[in-house]
This record gives C-alpha cells, sequence and structure tokens, in this order.
C-alpha cells in the first residue's frame, strides 16, 4: 500500500472540509433564521404563565407545577421569576431573573440574566391574540416552552401549537407535557 504525499492528502481532505464548513454554516444560518412574533405588548404580556410543555433542561430536572411570573420594571426590563414543585425534595424551587429587550425586535426577543453575566435568548416565536398563550424558544432549537395563562391547554390549540413549532424546525420527540397541580 502506497503512502500518500501532503498534496494527495489535502486534495482529499478539501472536499471533507467544504462539506463540514457548509454543514456547520447552513446550520448556524439556520438558527438565526427562527422567525418570532413581529411584536409584543410587554403590559399584556405580564403575569403569570403556566408550563404546558417543554423540552427538559437540567436546571429544571424533577420540576412539576412550573410557572412563571413576568413583571415589567421602569428601567424597560422585566423581572421574571420562575417556580415549581420538586416532590422528591418536599419543596418549591423558585430562581429571579432579569430580562431585557433586544432593540428593534418588537419585544419579541429577550435576553435573560439569571446571574451575571451570562444572558440566555428568550425568544417569542407564536402567541395567542388574547395572549392566552405564547410559545417561546432559543435559535438553536434546543429550548422549547409551552405557556399557557391557564394550568391546562385545549387539545386543538395544542395541536395547532405543535403544528407551527415544527414548521419551525423543532424536533417535537424531545417535547415533554408539563405535570401542573392543582391551586
Amino acid at each position: 500500500m502506497r503512502t500518500l504525499n501532503k498534496t494527495e492528502k489535502f486534495a482529499l481532505a478539501m472536499p471533507i472540509l467544504a462539506a463540514a464548513s457548509i454543514l456547520f454554516l447552513s446550520h448556524n444560518s439556520q438558527a438565526q433564521d427562527l422567525e418570532t412574533v413581529p411584536y409584543v405588548d410587554l403590559e399584556k404580556y405580564a403575569g403569570e404563565w403556566y408550563e404546558i410543555a417543554s423540552f427538559p433542561q437540567s436546571f429544571q430536572k424533577g420540576c412539576t407545577c412550573t410557572k412563571a411570573i413576568y413583571t415589567p420594571n421602569e428601567d424597560g426590563t422585566i423581572s421574571v421569576e420562575n417556580s415549581c414543585n420538586l416532590p422528591n425534595k418536599g419543596k418549591t424551587k423558585t430562581s429571579t431573573a432579569k430580562a431585557f429587550v433586544e432593540d428593534g425586535s418588537g419585544n419579541a426577543k429577550l435576553k435573560v440574566q439569571f446571574f451575571w453575566p451570562f444572558k440566555g435568548k428568550y425568544w417569542i416565536i407564536d402567541l395567542a391574540k388574547d395572549y392566552s398563550y405564547a410559545v417561546v424558544g432559543h435559535p438553536n432549537r434546543d429550548y422549547l416552552w409551552i405557556l399557557s395563562r391557564t394550568q391546562e391547554m385545549d387539545s386543538a390549540t395544542y395541536d395547532g401549537i405543535l403544528q407551527r413549532v415544527e414548521e419551525k424546525g423543532f424536533d417535537l420527540s424531545k417535547l415533554e407535557k408539563t405535570l401542573q397541580c392543582e391551586d
């Protein structure tokens, strides 16, 4: 068996590198192509939301009865309070954050900061006209939350959301319904 010289190795590697670059760039551009809703009225968005389903995240491990409360601040930021029950530990877990609106996003793109200096992307990608439900995602499509003003969502609304989310490129096999509690 003959050994390849440097020129031959380079010639063989180039198509592989080109294909890898194209895949990386197309995935990266897809991540940035996630469409948000055109405008969010933050006063209407404020208040309590129940998590109906989500892509499970390590920071929500063991959570049930998950909900969030959003409160607009005078400086244009939004206070965020997330809570959930941890039945295995017999306690409630609460975390607070501050959300910042991205300029030019119609208030649909937020950056949420649970601890300085890190901020996570929180993009509102679907929203009911009456603000009865919202869908929040991340442009890399690894994060997804379906939220409702009520602890339960009718199946027709939920199925419509699933269809639109799948069309936006989210992998629904990762989606899990959230167990909610009676108040």
